[in-house]
């Protein structure tokens, strides 16, 4: 999987050196951030009557690689709705899905009429005849989701080539975050859409199946006729916006160095303006496409905004594009929480007071997607957990920063059992309890999070994509530190943006700025199922008897019996010998303090390293042992049950319900957690 070569990056370099330049449509008005080797423009029309958009694409494409490119490859992900046979439908995350709740019109396609493509030296070719469906991924001979064009003559390294493109297709019902329902449309993954050809010299343009997506950085210059009166919101800006005088205008908008271009559009949307503003970080013009039933969430969306652009900026590095729009979807479009370059879709619901957070939590997170997915362009198809995970890890530190009164664990659950819930705003709550919330120990066995994400199971890819990355760079902050691990995610934002990191990447950062290697915790987390469990086994505390037996004396052996009477005045003071036995359950091995409090209030705190599945501490001591507990810091997020990771002084009934009440409590937690954030 961890195929690309380093050599790519160093060619990026160069290729403002080595490409003609652009015609007048894309001259830079600005340095370019990317390579801009996939550059759009298109003029499209949408037939609301019908749902049919029609489209005219002028692709111009640079092979940035060391190889030839033997054809051109593309996507056509509305074809994932052309019937029930396509691998979209049959997928194991859909496989379902009832497709008889689609009613005849609600079917989508995507179909390319003809395609030409254009060399440097001014010859041109018809691609139409050649063109064909193809299915590297499954074989599927029914999904239509992958168009090639074979060449006669291949794309050679350093030439730029253009293809135009006459296309039609259908807006599906409202599903998989694009489509309409009624008259309101988001059209995400619309377009013929050019692969990835890699450093390897091969394509990386998968089939439509379960995952997201994945594409190179261009220009996008694109034209949208729409009903006159209709509201409408895109990548980029508007540039212009022109009456057609026949009930139709056109909105055109024009975007820089991003990997994806989506738009909306629908008669009812309310429009509002701010600004963000730091001191440390270019201003933002905000704009929010808000639903009439919604609009007493307008400042709740722009202030969580704000804090995703001030925090994200801060700790990582500054957002680029100086304009940001928020679309706020409607009721059952299922277009909610989802990412787009300078563009996203929040999420509320009718119910959502202040606490909940919502629409703020989805707002976070899908803004914080500008950064990692937006200008971090990762294979977000082969490995989700660099774009998820991460953003998961980000919007929890920056909800507990702009948010700290507010996380709806501390105000439900903190004080009742503050030991348990201590660290659960911190994003550790739904690996509590092995069995607990969504199967999450046998979920976590099932897959590692090193298997391409399209391939993994229905339940391991949240996991493996969301939870269990989130965790493991929580836990390598408490293990380094956060100054330094702030400046790892810095520096690996700075030396990636605008390119495809890989794992490898990321985990080569690490290793630089720490000054440590880390493959032994890698190994472990990324490229095993490996759990993590710490408990503790058993505590025992007893008086120290009176000396008994044969001693050594200057006469010779002798037998001793000492009782109380026998004993001097201050010699009665009685001594206490605890154990300790402290378990590793699981796989994983992590290094954790134990701390051991004494009832007169004194402490010991031991370093265990793990290696041993078991271990054993001694002391003698005027006082028993009160409570023990292991990571008492909770650095370690992975552990998937922290109700074993301590012992209290305590009789075994109460003890037993305090134990069941715990699980009980993080598992009503972990569902409410989960709503509150996905909704």
């Amino acid at each position: 999987m961890l195929h690309y070569k380093f050599f790519k990056w160093a060619l990026m370099g160069v290729f403002f050196l080595i490409t003609p330049s652009f015609s007048q449509e894309f001259d830079p008005i600005s340095v370019p951030l990317s390579p801009r080797n996939a550059n759009y423009t298109m003029d499209v029309k949408l037939n609301p009557d019908n749902k049919i958009i029609t489209g005219s694409t002028t692709l111009e494409w640079v092979n940035i690689t060391e190889h030839g490119a033997p054809d051109l490859r593309f996507h056509l992900y509305y074809n994932a709705w052309r019937n029930n046979k396509s691998s979209f439908f049959k997928s194991v995350r859909y496989d379902s899905f009832n497709s008889s709740r689609y009613r005849d019109d609600e079917w989508a396609y995507s179909d390319v009429k003809s395609m030409r493509i254009t060399y440097e030296d001014g010859r041109e070719v018809d691609l139409t005849p050649q063109l064909t469906f193809i299915q590297p991924d499954d074989g599927n001979p029914d999904d239509r989701t992958v168009l090639q064009a074979p060449l006669a003559e291949p794309v050679e390294s350093g030439s730029k080539v253009t293809v135009s493109i006459e296309w039609e297709a259908k807006v599906p019902r409202a599903f998989a975050r694009t489509g309409a329902i009624g008259d309101y449309y988001f059209v995400a993954q619309w377009f013929p859409k050019i692969g990835v050809f890699e450093a390897n010299g091969t394509w990386k343009c998968h089939q439509f199946i379960q995952t997201e997506f994945y594409a190179d950085y261009g220009n996008y210059d694109v034209s949208m006729t729409v009903p006159t009166g209709w509201v409408v919101g895109a990548t980029g800006q508007e540039r212009s916006q022109q009456d057609n005088g026949d009930g139709t205008t056109t909105h055109r908008y024009y975007q820089e160095d991003v990997h994806d271009f989506v738009w909306t559009a629908n008669p009812y949307a309310q429009v509002y303006t701010a600004l963000f503003e730091d001191p440390s970080l270019p201003s933002v013009d905000m704009r929010l496409l808000l639903m009439p039933d919604h609009l007493h969430h307008k400042d709740r969306y722009f202030e969580a905004t704000r804090a995703a652009l001030k925090y994200y900026g801060t700790w990582f590095g500054a957002y680029p594009y100086g304009h940001i729009t928020v679309v706020d979807p409607a009721y059952q479009s299922r277009s909610g929480g989802m990412e787009y370059p300078t563009m996203f879709t929040g999420g509320t619901r009718w119910l959502s007071p202040p606490e909940m957070l919502s629409p703020e939590g989805v707002t976070v997170h899908e803004a914080g997607h500008q950064f990692w997915y937006g200008i971090i362009g990762n294979d977000e198809f082969e490995d989700a957990w660099m774009d998820e995970g991460f953003n998961t890890y980000s919007t929890t530190r920056t909800m507990e920063a702009a948010y700290p009164e507010r996380v709806l664990t501390k105000r439900y659950f903190e004080r009742f059992i503050p030991v348990v819930f201590s660290s659960v705003k911190r994003g550790a709550s739904r690996t509590a309890g092995a069995d607990g919330f969504g199967g999450f120990y046998s979920n976590l066995k099932r897959d590692a999070m090193a298997t391409q994400s399209w391939q993994q199971g229905p339940n391991a890819y949240g996991l493996n994509s969301y939870t269990k990355p989130g965790l493991m760079l929580r836990t390598l902050e408490n293990y380094l530190g956060w100054e330094t691990f702030q400046k790892v995610m810095s520096t690996y934002f700075d030396r990636w943006k605008f390119k495809h990191p890989r794992p490898r990447d990321f985990f080569a950062v690490v290793n630089e700025v720490s000054g440590q290697d880390m493959s032994w915790y890698f190994e472990q987390i990324y490229f095993s199922s490996n759990v993590f469990d710490y408990g503790v086994g058993s505590v025992k505390s007893k008086a120290v008897e009176k000396t008994k037996g044969y001693l050594e004396k200057e006469d010779g052996l002798v037998f001793e019996n000492l009782s109380k009477k026998d004993t001097k005045d201050g010699d009665d003071k009685k001594q206490f010998l605890s154990t300790v036995f402290v378990n590793r359950w699981g796989e994983g091995v992590f290094p954790v303090e134990v701390q051991i409090t004494f009832t007169d209030g004194s402490q010991a705190t031991e370093q265990w390293l793990g290696r041993e599945r078991w271990t054993r501490y001694d002391y003698t001591r005027s006082s028993r042992i009160e409570r023990v507990v292991i990571d008492p810091d909770h650095k370690l997020t992975l552990d998937i049950n922290y109700t074993n990771n301590s012992w209290i002084k305590e009789s075994a009934a109460p003890l037993a319900a305090g134990k069941w009440a715990a699980k009980w409590m993080i598992w009503v937690q972990s569902v409410m957690e989960y709503l509150s954030f996905f909704a």
